[in-house]
């Protein structure tokens, strides 16, 4: 019975994991948030704190690194690749390592009244391609590299500007060596899948590029949980130099706890690093976590930080309504992801480009969908023909089927 009862939610997960590739669900938070995380769990990180003011960074610099000769300035914004980023006033970086008498000047200019905005290169949409990739054996990072990528149409979307709030100012550690580390969730396996390797510091697409041998992959079995034989791959497999074995051992014990527990779907830390004292240290948090698991994890869910998202979203996100913002001219509302996968191929078969998907799901209200635009209907279901005489009377189009509200669609976008 327990083999059978094992067999069916082993099947469930794997429709769940299917599910995930189409939707995003992920709370993104902080690094400095991440990092207090880490350290509830007694998880090494750097000794940090977050500010908003130049007057906040001069109180933190007396306070808090009274004997810091050099200080690390780190720009708070979500997106990778703010090393990387220029602000606008053609500052370059997002992070800076300067000395401590310099830091209210570096973080005075990468804070600016909280004015600037940071253009930076995306590359988190970009790690789960090769995550997935990977776990199949190959890795296509390669393609998606800036210097792969000639069409200037395609590298300008990995592209964003993101105007911040917050600096970071975090001790300066002395690094003798730098990991990769991350926790993921695998639709493979249907579970948790611990990533590492020996070479870090860098994009996890050079990464793959360089160093694909160094890479390992540990599936961690959901009824099991993780076991020493896991663990001690995963250490094997990041080769630290210096920092003690078994201290190794219990740092990956407890990153995997804290993914669990807080229902993270993404854990990543680049660098983990080792010190000159021999430890191991997160020397970089980044966490996602499940939007489903927002009503146990309350305390998570209220880290979010809505200037970082786009507008559009985070009002349908109000409404409670999933909305992804597009490119195009035709606007996609629709009841369930697949039929938005399926209504959006069939605007591009019939030449137009999508604006964007609303999914409204089955119990959306009058006050929370309001259309001022004309709209091209497909209907089908309890009621149809009623529902067909109501849209008749009030909206212009009316489609026959899926594919004719497409090409009427786009028919009309034209005109």
């Amino acid at each position: 019975m327990r083999g059978l009862v094992n067999k069916l939610v082993s099947r469930s997960l794997s429709v769940a994991g299917k599910w995930q590739q189409q939707q995003l669900r992920r709370l993104n938070i902080h690094e400095y948030q991440g990092a207090e995380l880490m350290g509830k769990y007694r998880i090494n990180v750097p000794k940090g704190i977050a500010v908003s003011s130049v007057d906040e960074v001069r109180e933190a610099v007396k306070a808090t690194f009274p004997n810091e000769n050099e200080l690390v300035v780190k720009s708070q914004v979500l997106a990778g690749g703010r090393g990387l980023g220029t602000f606008q006033n053609g500052f370059k970086g997002g992070v800076h390592i300067v000395k401590a008498d310099q830091v209210e000047d570096i973080a005075g200019t990468e804070k600016s009244s909280l004015q600037k905005n940071l253009t930076v290169l995306h590359t988190a949409k970009y790690i789960y391609v090769f995550y997935f990739n990977c776990i199949l054996g190959r890795c296509l990072a390669r393609n998606l590299l800036p210097n792969k990528l000639a069409p200037k149409a395609k590298l300008s979307a990995r592209f964003g500007i993101h105007q911040f709030f917050l600096v970071y100012l975090c001790e300066k550690l002395s690094l003798v060596n730098e990991m990769y580390f991350a926790i993921t969730l695998d639709c493979k396996t249907a579970g948790p899948l611990i990533i590492a390797c020996r070479k870090g510091g860098t994009s996890i697409e050079d990464l793959a590029e360089k160093y694909l041998d160094m890479i390992i992959k540990v599936p961690i079995d959901v009824f099991k949980g993780i076991t020493d034989e896991d663990v001690a791959k995963v250490v094997d497999g990041l080769a630290a130099k210096a920092a003690d074995r078994n201290d190794s051992i219990e740092q990956v014990k407890k990153l995997y706890r804290l993914f669990c527990e807080h229902d993270c779907t993404l854990l990543e830390i680049n660098p983990l690093a080792e010190t000159s004292s021999n430890q191991l240290v997160a020397a970089d948090a980044k966490l996602n976590f499940d939007d489903n698991a927002a009503f146990r994890q309350k305390d998570i869910f209220a880290l979010w930080d809505p200037s970082q998202e786009d507008p559009r979203e985070v009002a349908a996100a109000k409404a409670d309504l999933n909305y992804i913002g597009l490119d195009g001219e035709i606007g996609c509302m629709v009841n369930g992801a697949g039929l938005a996968m399926a209504t959006m191929d069939l605007i591009k078969l019939h030449g137009g480009t999508p604006a964007k998907f609303l999914d409204v799901g089955g119990n959306a209200s009058e006050s929370q969908v309001a259309l001022k635009v004309p709209v091209v209907v497909r209907l089908e279901g309890t009621n149809v023909d009623q529902g067909k005489r109501i849209l008749n009377v009030n909206w212009k189009f009316n489609g026959q089927d899926l594919d004719d509200a497409a090409e009427k669609a786009v028919k009309a976008a034209s005109n």
